[in-house]
């Protein structure tokens, strides 16, 4: 069952500051939010570790105009120190089912393990 505890607020915010043009820009911003551990399968099907998502995904240094929206987003605290989210991005009519894992480390909530699978309304 979904629930709103401050680690699910906390994680729901960081997962909605990644999506933020500005904070993709920005190789501090974004990698601050990633733990060291990090690991993705994308939609793509590419499977990325921490450097190199932000290495990709910051490449530009110009805040992107690619609008995210996100819906359906819900999630569960597991642990203290770790909280699952779920939700479903439309970006310019590519739509995924997203999957995160964030965990507080050192007193901050860092996105660790995260998996889009695409899908479409037919």
């Amino acid at each position: 069952m979904a629930e709103r505890t401050p680690a699910v607020e906390a994680a729901i915010d960081g997962e909605l500051r990644l999506l933020d043009p500005e904070v993709r820009a920005s190789p501090e911003l974004f990698g601050d939010l990633l733990h060291p551990e990090f690991t993705e399968f994308g939609a793509s099907g590419t499977r990325w570790d921490r450097a190199s998502i932000v290495r990709v995904l910051t490449a530009s240094g110009e805040p992107g105009t690619r609008l995210v929206t996100t819906s359906h987003m819900r999630g569960v605290q597991l642990a203290d120190d770790l909280v699952h989210l779920t939700f479903d991005t439309d970006s310019n009519g590519r739509r995924a089912h997203r999957s995160s894992l964030w965990r507080r480390t050192g007193g901050n909530w860092q996105l660790w393990f995260h998996q889009a699978t695409p899908f479409s309304e037919e």
